[in-house]
């Protein structure tokens, strides 16, 4: 009796606090910014079914008039308030994406000079758009490969897509994706994946599928860049944010962030059914994962290639060592982490978890991966180095590499990875003897001021958004076009450990860019 007295207590006190939250939550959203035109037209997208049943030439009349019911809605809807040049749903504005020579928030397809001697398919990632890995997809083009950049349902139109989509969804435009892909360049030619964030759990989660269904065509390599691999359950209930919502006073409880739309190719507000369904993804995977180890049925994964920054508050880093890579076969499987800079004048403003993370995913025991890390020299040092441990040992061989740690950069972002330093939208150092390509060059702005007069957090100005190493990075999957990677031949089991999930508010808070105004979950 005594114990049920006591269930029944907690019971009411958890009602209670959901109660509560729910009513802050509400509060809020009364309080927060109105919703414009962008975060409550929902264009037209196919859903999975339609996808399975589709081609590549529908998806992409469907694509096309998506886009132009954004024009007709909202662009040419816009109150006298919102046609500012900062806006890029204004016609008129510098970075209004149809304005580019390319509108790289469409899917695209690169074709090589001559006949083509295999095909990727390239997978943005939440809230992104094909723009990402356009960088990469140039240099597979140039290696004689079809690159296929698909836009997955929800993206690169207005945050509202968000609201209406399902990752299933977004599953079945991979495999229409990919469809094309062997479409246009048939086997035995080898096709490749690669995947930024929520487009890397994609790619794995593709890549599992086929061992389930060997119908499905198969990968040769698949190319993870910062993959969204684990999540903590508790984002399960990131949909709780937005109960509210279903009353339209509390409208705004939908969103997570509601701010400015000034990138062209990335959403900067956030909708709650965003991180759900990534949620679910990476959930789905870790299951798949688990299941297809425990039945001894992942021999046949693909060779899987990530690079992932030590410090990254979008996803977890041990997450993808304990739940991705120690279940994988020795197959010529890598990872390279991208440590902090160490030099002297960064010391006494690093946390000290940054001096030991790398640290603590450093294997102590032979793997069935290559282990590579990028770190100073020494620590008063901006030379780098290539730290590797290959696959079934424990002796670390250096390479010097020509890339020194620029100054003023004390760590890469999840952000920044997939974009080179010279990237004109992106880029911290942009070419200057070029006019900016999309209006302005967001990653080379360096503002100093007062706070509270930009209309977003000055975080954002400070985030890198481009990857000091992004030539190490090309010249890595430039081998595994040009000399794949296969198994040692050493025998390796690998062995499972836990995983180590994400923190909800790190999946979160990378999405919404911190502005005063924003809408912040602060769920159970």
């Amino acid at each position: 009796m005594a114990i049920k007295r006591g269930l029944k207590r907690v019971l009411i006190g958890v009602l209670v606090i959901g109660v509560g939250l729910l009513a802050v939550r509400s509060y809020r959203a009364l309080g927060g910014p109105a919703l414009q035109a962008w975060h409550t037209f929902v264009p037209a997208e196919l859903h999975a079914g339609d996808l399975d049943r589709s081609d590549w030439a529908r998806y992409l009349a469907q694509e096309g008039a998506i886009f132009e019911s954004v024009r007709t809605e909202v662009s040419q809807k816009l109150e006298p308030g919102e046609r500012a040049p900062i806006n890029r749903y204004f016609e008129q504005s510098p970075v209004y994406p149809a304005r580019f020579a390319q509108d790289w928030n469409r899917s695209y397809v690169m074709e090589p000079e001559g006949k083509p001697t295999g095909v990727v398919v390239l997978l943005h990632g939440l809230t992104d758009s094909p723009y990402s890995l356009r960088h990469i997809a140039k240099l597979y083009r140039d290696r004689g490969y079809i690159a296929i950049g698909v836009r997955l349902p929800g993206h690169g139109t207005v945050p509202a897509g968000l609201t209406d989509v399902r990752w299933e969804d977004w599953m079945a435009a991979t495999r229409l994706a990919i469809r094309e892909a062997r479409r246009r360049v048939p086997g035995p030619e080898p096709l490749h994946l690669v995947g930024f964030s929520n487009g890397g759990a994609l790619a794995m989660k593709y890549a599992l599928d086929v061992i389930e269904d060997p119908l499905l065509p198969r990968a040769d390599r698949i190319v993870l860049i910062a993959p969204m691999i684990g999540i903590t359950r508790f984002a399960r209930f990131a949909g709780l944010a937005g109960l509210p919502a279903v009353l339209p006073p509390f409208a705004n409880a939908a969103w997570l962030s509601i701010v400015p739309e000034f990138n062209p190719f990335k959403y900067n507000s956030f909708p709650v059914n965003g991180a759900r369904q990534s949620y679910r993804l990476t959930d789905s995977l870790q299951s798949q994962i688990e299941r297809l180890a425990r039945a001894g049925r992942l021999a046949t994964v693909p060779p899987v290639l990530t690079f992932q920054s030590v410090i990254d508050f979008t996803v977890s880093t041990p997450a993808i060592l304990s739940a991705l890579y120690s279940f994988l076969p020795d197959n010529g499987s890598e990872i390279v982490l991208f440590d902090v800079n160490r030099t002297v004048k960064f010391g006494p403003l690093l946390r000290p978890v940054a001096y030991v993370a790398l640290d603590r995913l450093t294997p102590t025991s032979p793997q069935t991966y290559r282990f590579t890390s990028i770190v100073n020299a020494s620590d008063d040092s901006d030379a780098t180095i290539e730290r590797s441990i290959l696959a079934g040992q424990q002796q670390a061989q250096d390479r010097a590499l020509n890339l020194p740690y620029p100054p003023g950069i004390f760590s890469l972002s999840h952000l920044a990875i997939p974009i080179p330093m010279d990237d004109s939208l992106y880029g911290a150092a942009p070419d200057p003897k070029v006019a900016p390509e999309f209006g302005f060059s967001l990653g080379a702005m360096g503002a100093r001021g007062e706070r509270g007069t930009l209309i977003v957090d000055q975080d954002f100005l400070t985030r890198l958004s481009s990857n000091p190493f992004f030539p190490y990075l090309l010249e890595r999957v430039d081998e595994g076009i040009k000399r794949p990677s296969g198994p040692t031949g050493r025998n390796l089991t690998a062995t499972a450990s836990p995983g180590i999930p994400v923190r909800l508010e790190a999946l979160l808070s990378t999405f919404l860019p911190d502005d005063p105004q924003a809408q912040p979950f602060a769920g159970p």
